[in-house]
């Protein structure tokens, strides 16, 4: 397989399959556009001004890193319904020097002033999703300087330039965002501090209605000025522990300042000739990589795209995968997952041999390998030296936990929501504990050469998404952006590391529209409950075609963002 034929999204088209007509020139009939193409740099991100200022930087004279940096902050500022300072963020990095991948875990860990007992104490038996009790280190902007000192190239007053003039002149709210802005109103209009930053006169910014946010422009100068130490060790972190005293909270001064990011080793396995990499926990990176295990037991290509067997084999696949998820993810610091035996060849051959292909399973336990909703945002950069960058920052459920410190201008995070409270368990709350987290960043690579950086953003979707684009366009044949394009399916229902078990009737699978109404009452028959509708995430990705010295990007027609190339 060419890689400049995944590149252009040409697809199959057979001359008897005349359900692949279309009106666009190449790709099949759900193809939305075409891939951005361009040999000096790429960016690809769900929000237009991003993309727009990642290639700013880079006709700069910036890097990839430099370029996500820029796109990331002002996704902070344009798109606050999924991602924020407030948030974590984690990236793989492709540096061309070093020949090799690099992985940030940029995370933020639980106030030390919290205990499960603290918990009990307060009459929860799991941990709130909104107000002071989920509230973690926000470790976004850390995440920032760390991957700038050891690999960026602009001064940072430069990459956070746009994010700024954004933040202060304002900017015009785009559709999507605009929608999940209304739709955040009724959870979120009575946190501390919310309505005073997300508000205009009481009511959400429409879909192209200017919004300005004054206070993180001033936010976003001094950590330009003063480094993460402005935000984990100045006045920032002083406001931030001051607000939370006010409110009941638990976070403190001591916990900013002490807060770091780590450089981690991606794992991969390999899957059809290419090598397909993750990060490790406290993420759920691996869950993809353990579906492409079970996966690559099974002939998919001669199952067909969207087909009975298809489908039914991969939402197997994902039941599988994540009661391991669900056992085993967790902070390695306190809880070390087998992830060397959950990734395993023998272990993903192992775990195939559970699947009936004629039924759905509908009750599941996690393996031996040692022998749900969220809001995201995902964006990659490349530029003219061949680094490439695979990042994602998020708030976890879209504005995060709700408060909003005075005079900051974003709220904070609610990922220790995502803790167990059951004492003993790997991913139970403990202080200065990492929680189990969604967001991951993806690298594809062949014979140890870059190949592809790519994410979906959505909670449980994404390890589902990742997989789904992986076989698109690994089994099928897709290009770039029709593996996107494609409809997807989810399934629901799996036991979480958060403590909720398993539904007992096997879960609830999701299909989009395009999915055929034979193969839906196939997998009915075969004990799947389906159904239309829910979230499938958000998609972008750069693929690096070396024989051509070019990059093609791709980007999610679900969201609002483009992908630019030059």
């Amino acid at each position: 397989m060419k890689p400049h034929v995944i590149a252009l999204g040409l697809g199959i088209l057979l001359a008897t399959q005349t359900s692949l007509a279309v009106d666009r020139p190449g790709g099949r009939a759900f193809v939305t556009r075409s891939p951005a193409v361009g040999a000096h740099g790429m960016a690809a991100t769900s929000q237009p001004l991003a993309s727009l200022a990642a290639i700013d930087i880079l006709r700069a004279g910036g890097n990839a890193v430099d370029a996500a940096i820029a796109a990331n902050a002002v996704q902070c500022v344009t798109e606050p319904t999924s991602c924020g300072l407030g948030g974590d963020l984690f990236a793989i990095v492709w540096d061309s020097k070093t020949q090799k991948l690099h992985g940030l875990n940029a995370s933020g860990r639980s106030p030390q002033a919290l205990s499960i007992e603290e918990f009990q104490r307060l009459g929860h038996e799991t941990i709130p999703p909104h107000g002071v009790l989920p509230i973690t280190v926000p470790g976004c902007v850390d995440g920032w300087f760390t991957l700038h000192k050891r690999f960026g190239k602009l001064p940072i007053e430069q990459v956070l330039a746009p994010a700024i003039n954004h933040a202060r002149d304002g900017y015009a709210v785009t559709e999507v965002t605009a929608r999940h802005w209304a739709a955040g109103v009724r959870v979120f209009r009575d946190q501390p501090g919310w309505a005073d930053v997300f508000l205009i006169d009481g009511q959400p910014p429409q879909h192209g209605q200017q919004f300005r946010n004054p206070a993180l422009a001033s936010t976003l100068e001094k950590i330009a000025a003063g480094g993460a130490d402005a935000f984990y060790r100045g006045e920032i972190a002083r406001v931030i522990d001051q607000f939370m005293r006010e409110h009941g909270g638990y976070l403190r001064y001591e916990d900013l300042a002490s807060h770091h990011s780590d450089w981690v080793e991606p794992v991969s396995v390999a899957y059809r000739g290419y090598e397909v990499w993750e990060l490790p926990p406290n993420g759920q990176g691996i869950a993809a990589l353990q579906m492409l295990q079970v996966l690559k037991q099974f002939d998919l290509a001669k199952a067909g795209f969207g087909s009975p067997d298809h489908l039914h084999l991969f939402l197997e696949a994902k039941k599988l995968a994540f009661e391991d998820r669900a056992r085993f993810y967790a902070d390695p610091d306190f809880n070390p997952a087998p992830v060397e035996g959950l990734i395993s060849d023998e272990y993903g051959a192992r775990r195939a041999k559970l699947i009936d292909p004629h039924h759905a399973a509908t009750e599941l336990a996690a393996g031996d390998p040692l022998l749900r909703d969220g809001d995201t945002i995902y964006l990659t950069t490349a530029d003219k030296d061949h680094n490439m960058v695979s990042l994602i920052q998020s708030n976890y459920r879209g504005f995060g936990a709700g408060p909003c410190p005075p005079g900051l201008g974003f709220c904070l995070q609610d990922r220790g929501e995502l803790f167990n409270l059951e004492p003993g368990h790997a991913n139970s709350f403990a202080p200065g504990k990492r929680p189990f987290h969604t967001i991951i960043p993806a690298f594809l690579t062949k014979e140890g050469r870059p190949v592809m950086s790519f994410g979906v953003m959505g909670g449980d979707m994404q390890p589902q998404g990742h997989v789904q684009i992986i076989v698109n366009l690994l089994d099928f044949q897709m290009g770039l952006q029709e593996a996107g394009d494609a409809p997807r399916v989810r399934h629901d229902g799996s036991s979480t590391p958060t403590g909720l078990p398993a539904d007992k009737k096997g879960g609830q699978a999701y299909v989009e529209s395009g999915v055929s109404a034979e193969t839906i009452g196939e997998l009915e028959r075969r004990g799947h409950r389906v159904k239309h509708g829910g979230d499938f995430g958000g998609y972008q990705a750069i693929w690096y075609d070396a024989d051509r010295g070019v990059y093609y990007g791709a980007t999610e027609s679900r969201k609002d963002g483009i992908a630019i190339g030059y």
